[in-house]
């Protein structure tokens, strides 16, 4: 697997950041400035016999990063060793800031976030207020316990509107007037499953386009195959190698097994760490993180996830 830049940062403050939740304060270990980020980055974590974990990068200070953590009840190991095991002092390896969640350029620009979805979302909503857009931040919650960054948020003031589903302010009991009108909009998404996919077939009801939309997943889609996986080939552009990929085996793991180095990281089609440029050839893409855009250019592929169409694929290694 070919190394991407780690970098050794110290936990300098732990703190709880609503019900559920716990906001991380993370510093360069030799005091040297960390990389700079733009909304809607984020890095991956090493957890202790877990592997590495992304979090979005949720930071006001250029000195520091901070991320916002919640504990999930289905956790194989990540959010809890953060919550339960992690402790202030304590050193991690972290990755570069990775963005393919970037702010869109609109001249309005609707924000819907639902629960721990808020971390990428609150940088957006702040970048956007410092240039006076025009735009508004939806935050959609169970109870008034679970509201993260209650002084941030307070900062938007009539830009941020907050949603409670036990005083039957849920996004099925009631649609926000502003989600009506998509004209020379962008809407910007981000939350659990169930919760993404309503607003998108709410959203697309009211009329807005697939360009319009744009998302980030906590998890990889779970949409069935509804045929049979083929084997195809891939050919490397810079020696013409040829490689046969089964159709129970990844790209990746056929190029690690030849010894190409390839960055990966999360394996689930979800993070962009291994996204690759397609010089010839028609990817069937089955990731959660090129856009529709991207999608349609066909000049890219995710390959720990993405398969084939055509019988080859020219990469761009």
């Amino acid at each position: 697997m070919k190394q991407t830049d780690s970098l050794a940062v110290t936990v300098i403050a732990k703190q709880s950041n609503g019900a559920g939740n716990v906001l991380l304060t993370l510093a360069s270990e030799d005091d040297q400035p960390l990389p700079p980020f733009a909304p809607g980055a984020h890095i991956d974590v090493e957890i202790p016999g877990c592997g590495k974990r992304q979090y979005s990068l949720c930071s006001t200070a250029a000195n520091h990063y901070q991320i916002c953590v919640r504990l999930d009840a289905r956790s194989t190991g990540g959010s809890r060793w953060l919550h339960q095991q992690l402790a202030a002092g304590d050193g991690l390896q972290i990755s570069s800031p990775r963005n393919h969640f970037p702010l869109p350029q609109a001249p309005r620009t609707l924000l819907f976030a639902a629960g721990i979805g808020l971390t990428p979302l609150l940088v957006m909503a702040e970048a956007l207020a410092a240039r006076q857009a025009d735009f508004t931040l939806h935050l959609y919650l169970k109870r008034a316990d679970e509201l993260a960054f209650c002084e941030r948020l307070a900062t938007l003031g009539p830009h941020a509107v907050i949603h409670y589903s036990s005083e039957s302010d849920s996004l099925r009991q009631r649609i926000p007037d502003d989600l009506k009108q998509p004209h020379n909009s962008a809407l910007v998404y981000c939350g659990p499953a169930g919760f993404m996919d309503h607003l998108q077939q709410l959203a697309q009801q009211q009329g807005w386009k697939l360009d319009q939309l744009h998302s980030e997943r906590f998890r990889p889609s779970d949409a069935p195959r509804l045929v049979a996986d083929s084997a195809f080939e891939i050919e490397i552009a810079s020696s013409g190698a040829r490689f046969a990929v089964s159709a129970d085996q990844s790209i990746a793991e056929v190029l690690e097994d030849a010894g190409i180095a390839i960055a990966l990281s999360c394996e689930q089609g979800m993070c962009g760490a291994c996204i690759t440029g397609v010089l010839a050839g028609e990817p069937d893409h089955r990731d959660d993180v090129l856009s529709q855009h991207e999608r349609a250019a066909n000049d890219c592929i995710v390959l720990c996830c993405s398969r084939a169409h055509s019988p080859l694929l020219v990469l761009d290694l």
